[in-house]
């Protein structure tokens, strides 16, 4: 690291480790977080299955921590487990960072610490939540965690730059192609840039959108989500009955094989150094959708 480098800022060749070890696919899944104890054998599974399909990350969706994390290490070999997101109003920064502490010992370089503000309406206490990502992140650097064990989902120009400056990289949830090819002019080469891309496997216009504006929808109420797409050409005339098609085919994948590889390149070819595939059906959302999984990964070879 240069002598004039903030002691906080991940080093290049760890941003380049951190690519290798989680490839250019991932899969972002809730069902992989249960704490039900009557899943855990399923889950486990799940996750050693998806590891030996070829992805090389496992994204733990909805607000996790290294707890939910620890089982799935302990089931596989060597795939990436990470958070996405742990909230930052919900988990204390000097507990997260030995949490991370102890499955770095555990199973060293496996573990990735995704961080993020959530939304006002849904945060009891929120404030403004650049300062407090802000005042996190001191904590962890006091805390010991290094900046490249730690990812922020991140959406607009500010927040973008303070990961480039403080984190391993940005994985922003709910976002476009457009969006992928900004966030990789502010980040520059070197960070991870990993988004997230909901997936439906179903040729068929009418259904594939209507399933995705049913799962769209609780969305389009979030400030945070909303203002992202305005200032990527978005009006609002398109967050109206669920999402115009236009937003729909932008933010999601569905149709059929090709039409889906090339929405997931799209991505690629937009910057993204990896991307976290989140598999979207009419199950519950926490169902581990396996089969559509074995599929999906014969579509990235």
């Amino acid at each position: 690291m240069n002598a004039t480098e903030p002691q906080h800022t991940a080093a290049p060749d760890a941003l380049a480790a951190l690519k290798e070890r989680v490839g250019r696919y991932g899969i972002w899944s809730i069902g992989l977080r249960s704490e039900e104890p009557g899943r855990r054998a399923e889950v486990n599974e799940s996750a050693a299955e998806l590891e030996e399909l070829g992805f090389g990350a496992l994204w733990l969706g909805s607000n996790t921590s290294a707890a939910n994390a620890a089982p799935l290490l302990a089931a596989t070999r060597s795939v990436t487990v990470a958070t996405s997101v742990q909230n930052i109003w919900q988990h204390d920064a000097t507990a997260s960072a030995a949490a991370s502490a102890e499955l770095e010992k555990s199973h060293p370089g496996r573990f990735l610490l995704g961080l993020g503000v959530g939304h006002a309406r849904l945060v009891d206490g929120y404030r403004r939540p650049y300062g407090a990502l802000v005042e996190y992140l001191d904590a962890l650097d006091a805390a010991g965690l290094p900046a490249e064990r730690r990812v922020v989902a991140a959406l607009g120009p500010r927040t973008l730059k303070l990961t480039a400056e403080r984190t391993a990289g940005t994985i922003p949830y709910l976002v476009t192609p457009e969006h992928t090819a900004s966030a990789r002019e502010i980040l520059g080469a070197a960070p991870l840039l990993a988004p997230e891309l909901k997936v439906i496997l179903d040729a068929d216009p009418a259904a594939a959108r209507a399933l995705a504006r049913e799962r769209l929808a609780p969305y389009l109420g979030l400030p945070n989500y909303t203002n992202n797409f305005l200032r990527h050409g978005f009006t609002e005339d398109d967050f109206t009955d669920g999402g115009s098609d236009r937003l729909v085919d932008a933010v999601f994948a569905w149709g059929d094989d090709t039409r889906l590889r090339s929405r997931i390149d799209a991505f690629l070819e937009a910057g993204a150094d990896h991307v976290a595939l989140q598999l979207i059906d009419p199950s519950p959302r926490d169902t581990l959708p396996r089969p559509a999984w074995h599929h999906l990964s014969t579509l990235l070879t």
